[in-house]
């Protein structure tokens, strides 16, 4: 049901800083809103849909799964079996590989949401989101640019699902003297191909899935990448004995502790790819779940790059110092020539700026 703000109840009115409630058009939600169109957000809407509640799902960009389809490499492969990634009660197509592209899976996403009649209120951005305890309700305000005048709209609801993901804004941290260096720089989020690199010396600054995968594809387009690993990182085999590294893990986890499942899994790693460290990647002191589940940080699932960085045609450098023209210099002195940098340096949660609640969420 569609209400405007004059026809709301009486509780909802509201001073002081709040004057703008009725300077908006106001939507009661008879159900859950949906911030996000992505895998989790359409998951949960799929859910819903089965058990016939209402919702309502708001994106921000223009089509389902943005980061997928906008934010995203053309060599990119799910980097986990398909069976791990599918969504509830929708298996992906049969004639799927076992490690489907980003295209594929991205139609399989678009399948989904139509299978399930999920439609999204697109270009959408939510500003705020703040709980009314006194009435147990959600204030949800937006932004629509979906037209060349843009709209406000606050949406009542009693609850609010929050499916942004992890990797909602991207990380730029600062270097200094990156103003003066006179060469191309992009955040990997933008890099699609290597093609345009050929021949260039490319400075990618990370070492996390993206990072080696970019630097991967940079090799393989006959650029000469350099790649900074400014700390330690577990690198482990996709696939160990024939089966996937991380199915294997998950069975194990069913019987083991944690700490004996890492053991087991270094071991592996050390066995397929050798001692790592003497081509400058240190390993954590903790073992990869552990670290995963504490910290939060992702090991890296080798598909070829170690085998560059054995050759020598992926550099591994230590962190940088600062930028000047046309050049880097490293935190050992060592100073490279280079023409372009890449930023593989992760993505941020963009909860922290419009949810107004925080005793719920750890940030």
């Amino acid at each position: 049901m569609d209400n405007t703000c004059q026809n709301t109840p009486n509780m909802f009115q509201t001073s002081g800083p709040d004057h703008d409630f009725f300077a908006r058009r106001c939507i009661w939600v008879n159900g859950p809103v949906i911030v996000g169109a992505g895998p989790s957000g359409l998951a949960v809407g799929s859910g819903l849909r089965g058990q016939g509640v209402p919702f309502v799902m708001l994106e921000r960009a223009n089509c389902i799964a943005s980061l997928w389809q906008n934010r995203t490499y053309d060599r990119l492969k799910l980097h986990l079996p398909k069976q791990f990634c599918q969504l509830p009660s929708f298996p992906f197509p049969e004639d799927f590989p076992e490690y489907p592209t980003k295209y594929q899976f991205i139609n399989y996403l678009e399948s989904y949401a139509k299978h399930f009649n999920i439609n999204p209120h697109f270009n959408e951005t939510v500003q705020s989101a703040k709980y009314d305890e006194t009435f147990g309700l959600w204030r949800v305000k937006t932004v629509s640019t979906s037209s060349s005048n843009p709209s406000e709209v606050e949406y009542i609801c009693r609850w609010l699902v929050v499916a942004t993901g992890e990797n909602a804004e991207k990380f730029l941290p600062e270097f200094e003297g990156l103003q003066d260096f006179g060469g191309h720089v992009m955040h990997a989020c933008d890099y699609k191909s290597g093609e345009s690199y050929r021949g260039e010396r490319v400075l990618v600054v990370g070492c996390g899935n993206s990072g080696m995968e970019v630097s991967l594809d940079l090799c393989n387009h006959d650029a000469s990448p350099s790649m900074v690993v400014r700390s330690s990182v577990h690198v482990l085999p996709r696939e160990i004995l024939g089966r996937s590294t991380f199915e294997l893990a998950v069975t194990m986890m069913k019987w083991l502790p944690l700490w004996m499942v890492d053991k087991i899994l270094l071991l592996f790693s050390w066995l397929i790819l050798g001692n790592i460290e003497k081509y400058g990647l240190t390993r954590p002191c903790l073992g990869p779940l552990q670290l995963k589940n504490t910290q939060g940080k992702t090991p890296v699932l080798d598909i070829g790059a170690l085998e560059k960085i054995r050759s020598g045609k992926i550099k591994v450098v230590p962190g940088i110092k600062r930028f000047s023209s046309g050049k880097a210099e490293l935190v050992n002195g060592e100073i490279l020539q280079i023409d372009s940098v890449i930023l593989a340096t992760g993505y941020r949660s963009n909860v922290p700026s419009w949810l107004k609640v925080r005793k719920w969420f750890a940030f």
